[in-house]
């Protein structure tokens, strides 16, 4: 099992699509030129959309046995690092049976900054925002809140939806926890309460999403761009996890006037970037 991560404007989602830089593709060129690679060796843990950035994604990577039986962790992550393309990095890895289902997690942690909403207000009701993520907490059927895959059971339980914030206590956006999420969720999630706190909808609107899921409302959908995928947890991820949140203290607040947002939206993807960048060279040291 391998930990990576990847960040979301470098690639056209994680699954394979032909002629498309994804980053199954990207990690199955680089398992090719290693030799590595057979038919059905490799499963992603989470799929992401185009756009959004990942600290941890989980791999499984079924290595040859030649291989799998005499690596050491550092080779193996140097080796898929030669490998990769700039943007994407292994920063951890660890044995684990055959049969395991890398999908299968007892936790997905995503973190939105809703900063980077357009309509993002310059005084922020914190009661308003609060009560909005409140809302979303515990088990509900997620119908309006997310792209429902014909199939899908849209009831999901969320365990944690509470604000991500500064360590000064300024709100940048939200940190959501589940066992499983649908397509869309988290960021339709994220629309949904920085609509609140824009005036753009209510909590009342919350509330009748998901109390009455087949009547259907639109939230919106927040950006890809706010979206990071931050950590995953299963049986077998306590050797190489590190859940706790980044320093946030150096992440600019984004400015009143509409003009200059606009230019502060790309110093806030730089700043997502390096964020992940300095959360991935201290991973990598203690791998």
């Amino acid at each position: 099992m391998v930990a990576l991560g990847y960040h979301g404007d470098s690639f056209h989602g994680s699954q394979t699509q032909p002629g498309i830089r994804t980053v199954e593709g990207s990690l199955t060129r680089a398992l090719e030129r290693l030799n590595w690679w057979r038919p059905n060796c490799l499963e992603l843990s989470s799929r992401t959309d185009a756009g959004v950035s990942v600290r941890m994604n989980l791999a499984r990577i079924d290595l040859p046995s030649e291989v799998a039986g005499s690596i050491q962790r550092t080779n193996l992550l140097r080796a898929l690092n030669d490998n990769l393309p700039i943007g994407m990095i292994a920063w951890g890895a660890r044995a684990i049976p055959e049969d395991t289902r890398i999908r299968h997690s007892t936790s997905r942690h995503y973190l939105y900054r809703t900063e980077v909403s357009h309509d993002w207000p310059r005084d922020l009701d914190e009661y308003a925002f609060n009560e909005a993520c409140s809302k979303l907490q515990g088990q509900h059927d997620f119908t309006n809140l997310c792209r429902l895959d014909e199939g899908k059971d849209p009831v999901r339980t969320v365990d944690e939806c509470i604000p991500w914030t500064t360590d000064e206590g300024r709100i940048i956006g939200i940190s959501v926890k589940s066992r499983a999420f649908l397509w869309n969720q988290v960021r339709r999630m994220a629309s949904a309460i920085s609509g609140v706190a824009s005036g753009r909808n209510s909590i009342e609107d919350i509330h009748s999403a998901l109390e009455r899921p087949d009547v259907p409302i639109d939230l919106g959908r927040a950006p890809s761009e706010g979206l990071m995928l931050w950590s995953i947890e299963n049986l077998h991820t306590s050797e190489i996890i590190d859940s706790s949140l980044p320093d946030t203290s150096w992440l600019t607040a984004p400015p009143a006037d509409v003009r200059q947002h606009t230019r502060w939206l790309s110093l806030a993807r730089l700043e997502m970037s390096t964020l992940l960048e300095r959360e991935w060279m201290g991973l990598l040291r203690r791998a």
